[in-house]
C-alpha cells in the first residue's frame, strides 16, 4: 500500500508519514506547494540517518494518485481540498484525521461542523469515496519524534466496512498503536470533539498523553457486526 497524505507538511501529517515510512509503508507527502512537500519529505527522511525511509513529496494533485489517501489539512480548508480532488478520489479509501478546533484564550474548543463532524463533511463532498475517520487523539509531537515510544488506542469509524478494515490495517502498521472499530461515521463527531479535552489536559499538565481503553480484547481485528458472519 502506498499512502498519500494531503496536508502532509502539518504536524500530524508529518508524524504519521514518519511512523508509516518507518514501518516500511511508502508515503507521499502532499501540499499545495511542491517545494514545501519535497522539503518536508527530505527532512523526515533524514530523521533516522542510515535508514532509507520510503518518503517522497508531491503537490496534492499528485499525492491523491496513491492507493489510500489521508486528509491531514487544517480543518478550515479540508472540504475545499477534497472537493477539488473529488474526481481523483472516487472509489478510494479516504482517511480523515482532521479536528475542528479553535483557541479561546487558554482553552481549546471543539467546533461542531454542519454535518456533525469533519469526516462527515468530507464524505458529503466526495460521495464516491470510502471515508473513514481515525488518529484524532494522537500527539503529533510524539509521532514526529523517532525516539519516542507510542502506546495508544486509535478509534476508527466509517460507514464502509472496506474503509474500516483498510484504516485499521494502516494504523496497526505503526508500532504501539491499537486500532479499534468505533462503528459508523456518526461516531466521528464525538471522537473529534474529545480531542479538545485531551489537548487541554496535555497543555495543563505539560504532557503528551494519548487515549488508552481498558477491558477490550485488543486483537486489532474488525469485530463481526449484526447480520454478518463472524
Amino acid at each position: 500500500m502506498h499512502v498519500g497524505i494531503l496536508g502532509g507538511t502539518g504536524p500530524l501529517g508529518r508524524g504519521l508519514a514518519l511512523r508509516l515510512a518507518a514501518a516500511g509503508t511508502p508515503v507521499t507527502i502532499g501540499s499545495r506547494e511542491l517545494a514545501r512537500a519535497t522539503a518536508a519529505a527530505a527532512e523526515l527522511a533524514g530523521a533516522w540517518p542510515g535508514r532509507a525511509l520510503p518518503i517522497d513529496g508531491a503537490d496534492n494533485a499528485a499525492a491523491v494518485d496513491r492507493d489510500l489517501v489521508v486528509v491531514a489539512t487544517p480543518w478550515e480548508g479540508a472540504v475545499a481540498t477534497v472537493r477539488a480532488l473529488d474526481e481523483h478520489l472516487r472509489g478510494k479509501v479516504v482517511v480523515s484525521v482532521v479536528n475542528a478546533l479553535v483557541r479561546d484564550g487558554r482553552d481549546l474548543l471543539a467546533v461542531v461542523p454542519p454535518r456533525g463532524s469533519m469526516a462527515a463533511c468530507i464524505q458529503a463532498n466526495v460521495p464516491d469515496s470510502l471515508v473513514a475517520a481515525t488518529a484524532h487523539h494522537l500527539p503529533a509531537a510524539t509521532l514526529a519524534d523517532p525516539d519516542a515510544t507510542l502506546h495508544a488506542d486509535v478509534l476508527v469509524c466509517s460507514d464502509h466496512p472496506a474503509a474500516t478494515a483498510a484504516t485499521m490495517d494502516l494504523m496497526a502498521r505503526i508500532d504501539g498503536l491499537r486500532p479499534l472499530d468505533a462503528g459508523g461515521l456518526a461516531a466521528a463527531g464525538a471522537i473529534e470533539a474529545f480531542t479538545a479535552v485531551l489537548v487541554g489536559l496535555n497543555i495543563r499538565y505539560k504532557a503528551h498523553s494519548t487515549l488508552a481503553l481498558s477491558g477490550l480484547d485488543g486483537n486489532g481485528r474488525v469485530p463481526a457486526r449484526a447480520g454478518t458472519a463472524p
